[in-house]
């Protein structure tokens, strides 16, 4: 996906309505008070120059229209999760897959962008139980819930 997609995608999820129930999208994934898209997947060496880079310039961008972002770190989220406390989505979600976000607030709703792909911290497994290197990913959440 190109920048100029990313950021159509990005445009389509900042104004669309949220639906009743979960479900699947075109671009991924919505519920009420949430989208969510994936905007970039890859793995590798080979694809970790593109991932940082495509990072890099979808927050400049969005900085550019929206202002600085805050920077968040998702890790107590995780941690509230995994001792059973009920996190709206999409924070429960993200917090499994990402570290950090970079969020924007606009007209009542948040705008996070998040990008995962580091090598884990020895004894760390993966939100899907596994261990190694999460698959390089940047992903847009829009959501009208705040942050936890």
């Amino acid at each position: 996906m190109t920048t100029a997609q990313q950021l159509a995608v990005i445009e389509l999820l900042r104004v669309r309505a949220f639906p009743a129930e979960r479900g699947p999208t075109e671009v991924g994934s919505s519920g009420p008070g949430y989208h969510l898209a994936d905007l970039f997947r890859g793995d590798g060496a080979a694809d970790a120059d593109q991932h940082g880079a495509e990072h890099t310039a979808l927050t400049g961008i969005l900085t550019a229209r929206f202002g600085e972002p805050y920077y968040i770190s998702l890790w107590s989220v995780r941690t509230r999760v995994d001792e059973g406390e009920e996190i709206p989505a999409p924070w429960s979600e993200l917090s499994g897959a990402f570290a950090y976000l970079h969020l924007w607030r606009w007209e009542g709703r948040w705008l996070a962008l998040g990008a995962a792909g580091e090598a884990e911290t020895a004894g760390e497994t993966r939100a899907d139980g596994g261990a190694g290197e999460r698959p390089l990913r940047i992903v847009v959440a829009v959501t009208e819930t705040d942050p936890p």
